[in-house]
């Protein structure tokens, strides 16, 4: 199956993962001016009444940017609604972005025909989620049309399963849209992920330590200075499962090796919630990688030199 129109022509296969509190404008048009796909949660846009202004501010500058550049014009961007019952913003942000066309949305934590119809009123594209196969065919049957597979090492809320494995089943009948997301956060991860069968590599720690990103400079420095072993997987921040960096565990007071669990039920989007992930910070496996804070442009550029440099290994 073909991509949709608005997937195609990146400068290189790649989504910048919409991160909780990190990704705002500033990041997000960095990122698509250097040809990747931008994200942002419609819920860091605080108070609800802000996330018309981004969208604004977005589509305005990306669109001078390619009526300056025709020749590299600016990748799309998405945004990330959480559909989520405890989410008391989500009616209000899918009308903002229904009113604005947003061109790619993506959606986390429930599958929800009525937002899939909604961005398809405009033509808009949705992707969806998923940690599992059956999360997979849930979504695809309520009418997303591409899914993202959250394998095991993402940051944030990931799943356990291995991507080899997870890739695998949902290709064996899905053929649309795919991107896939745990600890790639070089040039030649892109490229295995494309040779596993996604169709795009959803890149978000990595990212965090940017020049642009909306994050402390201790938070971009710990992605720095920490490996795959500073990791820890735990549903305690949110009730959801994820993967946080240890320090800042360390640092709230709890001891990261013996973390008590917590009930899924009371998972919520609220300023507590906010305050949590402001204060512990979420970080995939891949941030081994990184070695220095840089623009988003130049993390891009790297990026594409080692993807290059990958195909060029296997005569690609």
């Amino acid at each position: 199956m073909s991509l949709p129109a608005v997937l195609q022509g990146l400068a290189l296969p790649v989504f910048g993962a919409p991160m909780f509190i990190v990704s705002t404008p500033e990041l997000v048009i960095a990122q698509c001016k250097a040809g990747i796909v931008g994200s942002f949660p419609a819920l860091n846009a605080r108070p609800a009444e802000q996330l018309d202004e981004w969208l604004r501010r977005i589509a305005g500058e990306l669109g001078e940017h390619s009526a300056k550049h025709p020749n590299r014009p600016a990748a799309p961007f998405a945004v990330n609604q959480i559909v989520h019952r405890s989410n008391a913003r989500l009616q209000h942000d899918m009308e903002t972005c229904v009113r604005h066309q947003v061109p790619i949305m993506i959606t986390s934590l429930g599958a929800r025909e009525d937002v899939y119809q909604a961005a398809h009123s405009y033509g808009g594209v949705v992707l969806h989620d998923v940690i599992t196969d059956a999360f997979a065919r849930k979504a695809i049957e309520k009418g997303a049309d591409g899914l993202i597979a959250v394998a095991a090492g993402a940051g944030g809320h990931a799943g356990t399963i291995s991507p080899f494995a997870l890739v695998q089943e949902i290709r064996a009948w899905f053929g649309g849209p795919l991107a896939l997301s745990g600890a790639i956060a070089t040039g030649g991860a892109v490229l295995a992920a494309q040779a596993m069968g996604a169709d795009f590599a959803y890149i978000g720690s990595a990212f965090i330590a940017t020049e642009e990103a909306n994050a402390a400079a201790d938070y971009k420095q710990a992605i720095v200075d920490s490996a795959a072993s500073d990791i820890v997987y735990t549903n305690l921040i949110t009730g959801v499962h994820g993967n946080y960096l240890k320090p800042s565990l360390r640092h709230a007071g709890l001891d990261p090796d013996n973390l008590p669990g917590s009930d899924p039920s009371k998972m919520d989007f609220s300023g507590s919630a906010a305050k949590a992930w402001k204060d512990i910070w979420g970080s995939g496996q891949g941030i081994g990688a990184v070695r220095a804070v840089v623009p988003a442009a130049e993390l891009v550029a790297r990026l594409a030199r080692e993807y290059r440099a990958a195909r060029a290994r296997l005569a690609l």
